[in-house]
């Protein structure tokens, strides 16, 4: 069994870490087995960030949910989204994952203000930040020590 990440002493996996080409995915499977095992701090669990990888495969997070609850690794999990909700090729993967891990929501209007707020409590320039920059960001000042 993989261990069971405290999050509330360190950071989930950063968004980037990719597992069989999904970005997401590790720090989802961080999230929700510290959920399970009361040790998730204050992240969250099918967050919008892990609705973005449940909405792509066309799975539920009480699914995954279940699935983490009894998997013993990273590769089981893989193998479930595999094999479960939307087929997806390796080529579809690997676009949502780097269209995913560059997104910018400064460019969204209706992101770009929050986006813009929370960047600047962490002295990062919005108009140039990924979403993934930023929550490493907030990672690193969370567990600053």
């Amino acid at each position: 069994m993989s261990p069971v990440k405290d999050l509330t002493k360190e950071p989930p996996r950063s968004p980037r870490n990719r597992l069989s080409g999904y970005v997401i995915m590790a720090r989802m499977i961080d999230k929700g087995r510290a959920t399970i095992h009361g040790t998730v701090g204050e992240y969250h669990f099918a967050c919008p960030l892990d609705q973005m990888l449940f909405t792509f495969k066309g799975v539920q997070a009480d699914e995954v949910k279940k699935l983490l609850a009894s998997s013993s690794d990273d590769a089981e999990v893989v193998n479930w989204f595999n094999a479960h909700g939307t087929p997806k090729t390796a080529e579809e993967t690997k676009a949502w994952s780097d269209e995913v891990e560059t997104s910018r929501p400064y460019n969204d209007p209706e992101k770009k203000d929050w986006f813009a707020g929370e960047c600047a409590k962490l002295g990062l320039r919005p108009e140039r930040s990924t979403l993934f920059d930023y929550l490493e960001a907030d990672d690193a000042a969370t567990f600053k020590k």
